[in-house]
């Protein structure tokens, strides 16, 4: 079946699943509201010239590839195991629990006398990465039977040889009491787009914006901007507080006795810094959430 591209709107695919939430977030501090109707795969969008539909992260290269949808965001690991043909638009390194990239890895239970994966040859691995976990053993020249999971994967480990399962923090594999033998695939949030739709010229400008604010978003991610008074006299010691590599906007107050301070600082050091600051002679100190950083 051939998906004709929408020449009046850009559709795009939000992750469903563990990553929608995070996803709504970062598009909300990117300048969009996206609203999810209860129970619906058609969630609203407050820009006349976009469309949204949900599909799951494992799916969405696929459909994106197939001009479903012009822009989607998936997982690295599902365009690489579905084969997609897309134009990788941007990386945005964000997850469903942490900003740490995913890795998919090969793991057997503790107690196993498997210990490299040549050890496996013969075997048998369960996993959701059908096609990626296959070519990893046929590059290896190893006999190793591939079965797919249908989730709870950790739990076969001990059924089977081994796992190839996705891991960010490692906490399901310690509570699961599993060994890390061999990593097969780092992966990180994609954002993707259909390869005939970038050929349209509004919609690849549009593409390149939403790229533009969904980094810029995620480079404001847990930074505040600080601004306070300073005595020209203290001038020295309180931007010598400031964060070394943050280069601080100063401008001259009506009062030629007194000059702004404007600095953007990461928000764990925000709490540490601003009584200093205050010790050291700042008054007027405002501290206000970030939304988007563009370099």
């Amino acid at each position: 079946m051939v998906h004709k591209i929408s020449e009046d709107k850009l559709v795009l695919g939000i992750p469903k699943g563990s990553l929608q939430q995070s996803t709504l977030d970062l598009f909300e501090r990117a300048g969009f509201n996206i609203h999810v109707p209860s129970r619906s795969y058609f969630p609203t969008i407050d820009d006349e010239k976009m469309s949204a539909i949900m599909f799951r992260a494992q799916e969405m290269s696929r459909y994106v590839e197939d001009g479903l949808v012009d822009l989607g965001l998936t997982g690295y690991d599902w365009v690489c195991e579905n084969g997609s043909d897309v134009h990788e638009v941007c990386e945005l390194a964000y997850s469903k629990a942490t900003t740490r990239p995913a890795k998919w890895i090969l793991a057997v239970p503790e107690e196993s006398d498997i210990h490299k994966p040549e050890d496996l040859e013969g075997g048998i691995v369960a996993t959701e990465l059908l096609n990626v976990t296959r070519k990893y053993f046929q590059d290896k020249g190893l006999n190793v039977k591939v079965e797919f999971s249908w989730g709870a994967t950790e739990v076969k480990a001990r059924l089977l040889d081994g796992i190839v399962d996705v891991t960010e923090t490692g906490s399901s594999l310690r509570a699961n009491k599993l060994r890390v033998i061999d990593t097969l695939l780092t992966s990180t949030t994609r954002l993707v787009a259909n390869k005939d739709a970038m050929q349209i010229d509004w919609k690849r400008e549009k593409i390149e914006n939403i790229a533009m604010l969904l980094q810029g978003a995620m480079e404001a991610r847990n930074k505040v901007g600080l601004k306070m008074n300073v005595p020209c006299d203290r001038q020295d010691e309180i931007i010598s507080l400031l964060p070394a590599e943050k280069s601080p906007t100063v401008s001259q107050l009506a009062d030629g006795d007194w000059i702004a301070v404007e600095v953007i600082v990461e928000e764990s050091i925000e709490r540490n810094l601003v009584p200093k600051l205050k010790r050291a002679g700042a008054t007027g100190i405002i501290t206000y959430p970030i939304n988007k950083i563009i370099h």
